[in-house]
């Protein structure tokens, strides 16, 4: 991300506004694409959209257990205005007609 930034002129911007960068989010959504692609997965099996978060997950924030287990209803209920924003934004099904 840091090699990101000081490729795209952005080494004033601290870690929380790179996070919020279309043009990051873009450029992390795209590589996502093309590994999955790359490897054989299938449509449904490859993100159409991410939500980029620049605090790390810890026991003290109460999303991770002590040996660093995902509590997922922790993360779901932390993360809904993020989850219902993505799905609101999500790019329609292509359809099949």
């Amino acid at each position: 991300m840091k090699k990101w930034a000081t490729d795209s002129g952005l080494t004033s911007i601290d870690t929380k506004e790179l996070c919020k960068s279309k043009a990051l989010n873009a450029e992390i959504l795209n590589d996502i694409k093309r590994l999955a692609k790359e490897n054989g997965l299938h449509g449904f099996e490859t993100p159409k959209t991410i939500y980029l978060e620049h605090e790390p997950f810890t026991v003290e924030s109460g999303l991770v257990t002590p040996t660093f287990k995902m509590k997922r209803q922790q993360l779901r209920d932390h993360y809904k205005a993020q989850i219902d924003d993505m799905y609101a934004t999500m790019p329609p099904p292509p359809s099949k007609l």
